[in-house]
């Protein structure tokens, strides 16, 4: 595997995580996906790429969201294509923080073979969250997805297309489907509604990559690397002497980062609330069982699973997941009640016309200052 830059990722050099090892762990530990014959699952994927394409219209229409269409790629993928795909991004947004990491420890004696032996056990842990979340996904636009350029046009000197892909993870569509016991291609054709909506909030509106990518740049130059002041931290917190975190990585945050992450959880609330909205507001016309899916669907979000599923999803933030889909949800339906689509699409205008973490759960605010 290679990094955006195209260098080796092998976990040596100034890497802070074995990104191939990550890769092998998780594919190692993830579980196998439902049974289907060669058949099957050729028919499903065909679907899926259908269903993929037909999206676009329906998304464009009932939001007016003025996206290009095509251009995207789409990508039908297996639980481990899912954690390659993920690996590339997920590199590829934190390689500042791994840098400044890799050049601390540069400078203490010692740190290259601390970085090595760290290096590999980031990589397993890594690999075991990512075994955990392959199950789990349905789908996702892939924001952060290194730009590529095919190699045939890349001798010619061409650019890379534009960075950001949809993903569709067809084990789980499935797997979902049978669990739920609902209608399959009106569920498939759901999912990819859901995910083609995030495709069309980020090719309709050129500047929203680039202010999510600035957002979390700030936030992981914030971090704190000196070990003295996260024991202190640490401490605190088992004292009794600092506010109860909800997540581990809350104990970590500096004030700074908490403002930042406070507005990243706004606009993410927004997102996923808008198309939480749109894959249902598309219509029974078009999902004629869309109701159906939509209450089972919400019962298995609010039943979760075994305990121990429940404690991974609160330790990786997918309980605040899931509080996003609600908040940003209740958020979108009451703006267009206010104001209508029309309406609701000035907040697409700049960052400044994006809902504070204060106004996703007060939309009234919203409305006030965006249509005084």
């Amino acid at each position: 595997m290679t990094s955006a830059s195209g260098s080796s990722s092998n976990g040596s050099g100034t890497d802070m995580i074995d990104w191939d090892l990550a890769v092998a762990t998780a594919t190692r530990f993830v579980r196998p996906g439902p049974e289907v014959t060669r058949e099957e699952a050729r028919a499903v994927v065909a679907e899926l790429r259908v269903h993929a394409r037909e999206a676009e219209g329906h998304v464009r229409e009932y939001t007016r969201m003025g996206a290009p269409s095509g251009g995207t790629p789409v990508l039908v993928v297996d639980r481990p294509g899912w954690i390659k795909a993920n690996v590339a991004g997920f590199r590829t947004v934190i390689s500042p923080l791994t840098g400044k990491l890799a050049a601390r420890r540069a400078n203490v004696p010692g740190g290259a073979a601390m970085s090595a032996v760290g290096s590999k056990m980031t990589g397993v842990e890594l690999g075991l969250v990512l075994s955990f979340l392959s199950t789990k996904v349905l789908g996702q636009y892939e924001t952060f997805a290194p730009a590529e350029v095919p190699a045939d046009l890349s001798a010619m000197g061409e650019p890379a297309t534009p960075p950001g892909r949809l993903l569709l993870v067809a084990p789980n569509i499935v797997s979902v489907e049978r669990e739920l016991d609902v209608d399959p291609h009106d569920f498939r054709l759901w999912v990819c509604l859901h995910e083609e909506t995030h495709r069309t909030q980020f090719t309709a509106v050129p500047w929203l990559r680039d202010h999510i990518e600035g957002e979390i740049q700030a936030f992981l130059a914030e971090t704190e690397i000196d070990p003295a002041t996260l024991f202190e931290r640490l401490r605190e917190t088992v004292t009794g002497g600092g506010a109860t975190p909800e997540n581990i990585a809350e104990v970590v945050q500096t004030p700074a980062q908490r403002e930042i992450l406070g507005r990243l959880t706004a606009v993410m609330s927004l997102l996923e609330g808008h198309a939480d909205v749109v894959m249902d507001g598309v219509g029974p016309q078009v999902v004629p069982s869309v109701a159906e899916i939509r209450e089972k669907f919400q019962q298995r979000r609010a039943k979760g699973a075994s305990r121990m599923d429940q404690l991974l999803r609160r330790l990786l933030g997918m309980d605040a997941k899931l509080r996003q889909y609600q908040d940003g949800a209740v958020f979108v339906n009451a703006v267009l009640d206010a104001v209508g689509m029309e309406g609701l699409n000035k907040v697409w205008t700049s960052p400044n016309t994006l809902p504070t973490k204060e106004e996703i759960h007060n939309p009234a605010a919203w409305v006030a200052r965006m249509h005084r």
